[in-house]
């Protein structure tokens, strides 16, 4: 009975939705108050019957009622609690309903803390954003309904997918969702000033937020997908450039530019065409993540459903919301019409070379991802675009963007001096040359990957603490400290992200440069040298998990003569699923990582091991960890909490008549 009437409310759901996309809509074009006002209940009461239906399924889940197809396909008796719980969205339909959760969520939280905003400015917004609920609550009660029963309920389940079994991945999900999901206000926001035909620095102010909030989640998001890939699949990388981990990275590198497109729009009336095209490539982007992951069109080691029948869906509606919202644009960009004047040197020419940097990558990573199916449909032939494509064509783009971005963040708005900005910048770059050529020199092999890596990190981080002290006055060393510590979150939020970027950029080439890596077969008391370390193969036990059944290896670690540590690399192996996965042990270190994989059993005898040192590997988490730190500094400034001012009315444009 409970799960039918979690199905009832998501029906119940959708219904409410309906009239929220049209009710508010109409009374915005009429001027009806009544109307305009019925957005927020419906929000709420939407929200409200979503997460009843997804405490439904979830308790569903946990009780293991596999007279739900869902939780038969997706769970079983003997798996940890934990796992039950994120079985849920561990899966095509569920994951669905998560997303319905969040993006009523977004709709919720935009009626609650929308007061500041014109009456028909957030009843369109919260009209749009229940549009985009529509489509997808149709989506999941017509094609994806998580709540079927079957008629004669099983004794037990057939177990979620091995790899999903993991606290990395059981986190993951949601905070990519928060992100992709949270996009959708952004792109609300957008349409709803198209209908308006009105973009001013309120609307900048109002529509930062929602965005940063979405670049933050998708930070983590991504962020603990690559933490996974690197400790659970064995490999050793952290990024393969596979069409999944790419569907998430491109929103956030167009969710980046809106960001800062957002700022001169806010600050300077200028850029809102630029603006209102990012927010709703943002959220198109987003769309075509759900779309690969769930199509089964593009090969991935994350992509957990092969529907193509169902993708296509998920295409239609992207189509659909991308093409109507480019359309729109298209009739109403002559009314985006900027305000701002500013020079070619300027914190504003600087923002806009860095939009561009942006939004190129995107398309370079686009362009890649999607080439395959492309030359597959049109040119009948099998390609593959691999790591070494985007590491050519990519990082061009974001060195450029480590070179600019310091300088951008010091130069003055409207007309600035190249000079000037330079001069608070010159000891870092002294150090950062000294510290890529000290690099340069000690290093074994003669790749550059290394030294420029620390000099662009060094550069980047250098950057952000020199806008830092260019903010706190003129005054003497203590005066300036003091002011450093009373300047605004929003500036603290900036220069942690900053930094949180540099040390990123630091991290990942550091890595890539100076590795080393040894694969062998190894009998039980063998002993070798990698690097500094001295490893040796004590044992190969087998024992049974929870859910599993286990090979695992004793690999004692020595440096020099003295123990360092003992690590047990697992080859786990789950009969439900019928399906092996590879568990790493890993010694985790500031300066450096020991890594080590146990592989099969070899006819000869031994078993095959795999050693890597992985030096300043937790660097590229650190400051991934950083730039999701600096936005949550950003969002708690107060400036960002409260109503926007009011537009000048001397500004302000004629609304064109609807």
């Amino acid at each position: 009975m409970l799960v039918e009437l979690g199905h009832f409310a998501l029906i119940l759901a959708f219904g409410v939705a309906i009239v929220q996309m049209i009710v508010p809509m109409v009374g915005a074009h009429r001027g009806n108050a009544a109307w305009m006002a019925l957005a927020e209940p419906a929000a709420t009461v939407q929200f409200l019957l979503t997460g009843f239906a997804f405490a439904v399924l979830t308790w569903a889940f946990v009780t293991s009622d596999f007279s739900l197809q869902l939780v038969y396909l997706n769970s079983h008796t003997d798996k940890p609690m934990i796992y039950k719980i994120t079985g849920v969205w561990g899966n095509h339909e569920g994951s669905m309903l998560l997303w319905m959760l969040i993006l009523t969520l977004f709709g919720a939280l935009a009626a609650w803390f929308g007061g500041g905003l014109p009456t028909r400015l957030r009843a369109r917004v919260l009209a749009v954003q229940a549009s985009i609920a529509v489509a997808f609550f149709a989506f999941v009660i017509f094609t994806s309904n998580p709540f079927l029963r079957l008629e004669v309920p099983p004794l037990n389940g057939r177990d979620l997918n091995p790899l999903l079994q993991d606290p990395g991945l059981a986190f993951h999900p949601p905070f990519l969702y928060l992100g992709y999901v949270g996009l959708s206000v952004s792109f609300s926001f957008a349409v709803a000033a198209l209908i308006e035909g009105r973009v001013d620095a309120a609307w900048g102010r109002w529509v930062r937020p929602w965005t940063l909030a979405a670049w933050m989640f998708l930070t983590v998001g991504i962020a603990l997908g690559s933490w996974w890939a690197y400790y659970e699949l064995g490999w050793g990388g952290f990024w393969f450039w596979d069409p999944v981990e790419n569907a998430s990275f491109m929103p956030w590198l167009i969710a980046a530019a809106l960001l800062h497109s957002a700022i001169v729009v806010e600050k300077r009336e200028a850029l809102k065409s630029w603006t209102i095209l990012l927010a709703i490539l943002a959220f198109g982007f987003s769309l075509l993540g759900a779309f690969i992951v769930r199509s089964g069109v593009l090969t991935s080691v994350h992509a957990f459903a092969n529907d193509p029948e169902r993708g296509m869906l998920i295409l239609i509606i992207l189509a659909i919301f991308l093409g109507g919202a480019l359309t729109l644009f298209a009739f109403r960009a002559g009314a985006m019409e900027a305000q701002g004047v500013f020079s070619t040197i300027s914190r504003e020419s600087a923002l806009v070379l860095n939009n561009i940097l942006l939004a190129v990558s995107c398309f370079v990573v686009f362009i890649g991802t999607i080439w395959p199916l492309v030359a597959e449909i049109l040119f009948d032939r099998t390609l593959s675009v691999g790591p070494p494509f985007f590491d050519a064509a990519f990082t061009p783009f974001m060195v450029g963007l480590a070179i600019v971005l310091p300088l951008g963040s010091i130069l003055a708005w409207k007309r600035g001096s190249l000079g000037r900005a330079s001069k608070s910048l010159i000891g870092w770059m002294v150090l950062a040359i000294a510290l890529a050529a000290l690099a340069y020199a000690v290093q074994s092999g003669n790749s550059a990957l290394g030294p420029i890596g620390v000099a662009l990190g060094v550069w980047v981080v250098g950057g952000a603490i020199a806008d830092l002290w260019m903010r706190s006055g003129r005054e003497g060393f203590a005066a300036r400290l003091r002011r450093i510590g009373r300047l605004p979150r929003a500036d603290w939020g900036k220069a942690t992200a900053h930094i949180g970027m540099g040390v990123t950029i630091f991290g990942i080439a550091a890595m890539l440069a100076w590795e080393r890596e040894d694969i062998r077969i190894a009998n039980i008391g063998d002993r070798w040298d990698v690097g500094q370390f001295t490893f040796q193969l004590d044992d190969v036990r087998q024992f049974q998990g929870p859910n599993y059944l286990t090979t695992m290896a004793d690999i004692a670690v020595f440096r020099g003569e003295r123990p360092f540590a003992t690590l047990n690399p697992e080859k786990r192996f789950y009969p439900v699923a019928n399906m092996p996965t590879t568990e790493a042990a890993i010694s985790n270190g500031v300066l450096r990582d020991v890594y080590v994989v146990i592989g099969d059993p070899q006819q000869g005898g031994g078993w095959a091991v795999r050693v890597y040192l992985k030096p300043f590997a937790n660097w590229i988490w650190g400051g991934a960890i950083l730039m999701a730190l600096g936005g949550c500094l950003s969002l708690s400034d107060r400036r960002l909490r409260i109503g926007a001012a009011a537009p000048k009315k001397t500004r302000a444009k004629a609304v064109p008549a609807e």
